[in-house]
């Protein structure tokens, strides 16, 4: 799948990449895929997913994987970095009639060499619970789609519960099951428990105890996942609407509220502190909203089409206090022993009691760097470091940050380049800023006709706890605003080698919000919204192209298309507001590392203990080994005919 060698050529599939940690280096013999190893036709299947479980097996090889690729899913033993990938020999194969799963997970609680409690859902709207080693069905939900007849887009056993979960809907509808209920034999009635701003819940009324036991409604059109928060107490949703939604798992409240650039949110996960939250969708970005603040403090800027996933990597974070950086591992269980920093756990509470003192006025500041890492539709992976400039803007440092990327901090400008920069303290809102030309000259280094170079000015004023006119960049790799071939909804072009202004203009119903931040380097980062017309071809061109918006069902696509109109409405009103801060003002991170990995699409990113794992809408899973972490790997596997599976 991957191809080797080190050409320089845009579209090469990378095997390797290189951290402040070290190389990270593909394993091609633990890559997991049908037994065939033939590339999947995803041409109107749903993602491939993939999820993980440990059985604690005492032979020391206790992790399970299961994924899907079409109507097919598989449930191997998985193997990692320490040997090469069996495909001979599945567990358990199943090859569905008339749906395709969608998403599944496994329960932790429950899970033992004997037996798993595997979840699956379909695009058809059915639950079903199986487990994969004793290869049974014990149930199945919704079977006669009586609850819900859309696809189901998410599915979550609730943390620490052991027959609880939640399942989510492309009809904006969340249900809460319990395992031990029967689904009736005739639709749910159901009552107001609490209602809010675009969103309710409902309690289900029955004589006898039945499922769903709640009905959340969430927002305008799909909704494309859901997050629990490490601790279990709160739930984010981003929804196709835009609008990133944090809940009170318990009292059913809403926490806080953030709306995308432009565009759907597809994903979405917590920081394993649980301060912060990173969503990725359909305006190419990942956006960091605060948890306590309830508001954006940063976004990211790296891929040129639809993010798929975000994770954070909770094996990579560095602490400091004044003392000597130190860095944190920890397994997937003490993740969710609510230790998340340490391989011990008097290690994990010191990390933790360091993360407390952030905000305290007695310390010194900390140091803090949290890794996460994003895919896309772009096939490329981005890796990215949210660091203590862009979290505390407003403290003094103890000490001079180091930068991420070594190379980016002490790099002279290109050649060819000259810079001559007027910096200024401050910028208040645009409606009251002075402005202060900062000039950058650049020549052509892409060979793009010229329509890379454009000169940033910033803007001043002395309001109150304004903004850094310089805004903390974090992560600034050089790069080409806009690389040859990557034609995108939020792409800038301008006509000449040069330009001197910043423009927030009205064009009909279209909005342009561009940011010219000029980095150490005499590079820059720009994201504008398009008029009303191109923005509308492309996204139309992108959503056909997108598998994770295929849908099995005409009313999928009339939410979809609703949500659409109704997100393009909502821009203008929530743009430049703590909902959807514009461009500039917010910091705009760069990726550590932004890669190629696949030819087709990117679904799938787990950051383990000793590696990432990466999968592709073509059906192979492929495993990255931490620096460092290469185990001893056989011979390649030759490949065997398909084992008989169970056909449902």
């Amino acid at each position: 799948m991957a191809a080797e060698g080190g050409g320089k050529e845009m579209n090469e599939i990378k095997t390797q990449f290189t951290t402040r940690e070290g190389v990270y280096k593909l394993l091609t013999h633990s890559e997991y895929s049908r037994p065939n190893r033939v590339p999947f036709n995803s041409q109107g299947s749903n993602p491939v997913k993939v999820s993980f479980v440990n059985v604690n097996d005492q032979s020391g090889n206790g992790d399970r994987i299961c994924f899907n690729v079409g109507r097919e899913l598989y449930f191997y033993i998985y193997k990692g970095v320490r040997k090469a990938a069996d495909l001979s020999k599945p567990i358990d194969k199943r090859i569905y009639k008339g749906t395709q799963p969608t998403c599944h997970d496994f329960n932790p609680l429950t899970a033992t060499a004997e037996s798993v409690s595997l979840l699956v859902g379909f695009s058809a709207g059915q639950v079903q619970l199986i487990d994969p080693i004793k290869k049974e069905t014990s149930k199945l939900f919704n079977e006669e789609r009586l609850i819900d007849k859309s696809r189901v887009t998410c599915v979550r056993w609730v943390p620490g519960s052991e027959s609880l979960f939640l399942v989510a809907h492309s009809s904006g509808s969340l249900y809460l099951y319990n395992v031990e209920n029967t689904c009736g034999t005739t639709a749910p009635h159901y009552q107001l428990l609490k209602q809010g701003e675009n969103y309710a819940v409902h309690t289900c009324k029955s004589k006898s105890a039945r499922n769903p036991l709640l009905r959340w409604t969430v927002g305008e059109g799909a909704l494309n996942e859901f997050a629990f928060s490490p601790d279990g107490k709160f739930l984010a949703c981003a929804s196709q609407d835009g609008f990133l939604r944090v809940f009170g798992f318990d009292a059913a409240e809403l926490h806080g509220t953030m709306k995308s650039y432009f565009g759907g949110l597809l994903c979405v996960c917590w920081s394993p502190d649980g301060q912060y939250i990173v969503a990725g969708g359909e305006d190419d970005l990942v956006t960091v909203w605060s948890f306590s603040d309830c508001r954006v403090i940063a976004r990211g800027h790296g891929h040129k089409s639809w993010v798929s996933v975000v994770a954070f990597d909770h094996c990579t974070t560095s602490v400091e206090d004044g003392d000597p950086p130190a860095e944190f591992s920890g397994s997937d269980e003490e993740f969710h022993e609510q230790i998340h920093f340490g391989a011990g756990r008097d290690r994990a509470n010191s990390a933790h009691s360091r993360l407390s003192k952030r905000n305290s006025t007695d310390s010194r500041p900390v140091s803090v760097t949290y890794r996460f890492g994003s895919v896309g539709q772009d096939t490329q992976l981005c890796l990215w470091d949210l660091t203590e400039d862009i979290l505390f803007p407003h403290l003094p440092l103890s000490r001079t940050r180091t930068h991420t990327n070594v190379m980016s901090a002490t790099s002279p400008p290109a050649t060819g380049q000259t810079t001559t920069t007027t910096t200024t303290t401050t910028v208040s809102t645009p409606t009251t800023a002075t402005t202060t030309a900062t000039t950058i000259t650049t020549t052509n280094p892409s060979g793009t006709n010229g329509k890379d170079n454009v000169s940033n000015s910033s803007s001043s004023g002395n309001t109150p706890n304004s903004l850094p006119s310089t805004l903390p960049r974090s992560n600034s790799l050089p790069h080409s605003s806009n690389p040859a071939g990557g034609s995108t909804p939020n792409s800038h072009t301008g006509s000449s080698n040069s330009s001197t202004t910043t423009t927030t203009s009205t064009k009909g119903n279209s909005i342009i919000d561009s940011a010219f931040i000029a980095t150490g380097v005499s590079k820059f980062a720009t994201l504008s919204l398009h008029d009303s017309r191109k923005e509308r071809h492309e996204k139309d061109h992108k959503r056909n192209h997108s598998m994770g918006h295929i849908s099995s069902k005409s009313s999928d696509k009339l939410n979809q298309l609703s949500s659409t109109r109704t997100a393009k409405a909502d821009a203008a009103k929530t743009l430049g507001t703590t909902l959807c801060p514009r461009m500039d003002e917010v910091p705009l991170l760069e990726p550590l590392v932004c890669k190629k990995i696949a030819h087709e699409r990117l679904t799938v990113l787990i950051f383990l203990e000793d590696c990432l794992v990466t999968a592709c809408q073509e059906g192979f899973v492929c495993t990255w080994a931490r620096p460092g972490k290469v185990g001893l790997q056989s011979s390649q596997n030759n490949p065997a005919n398909s084992p008989s599976g169970t056909v449902v």
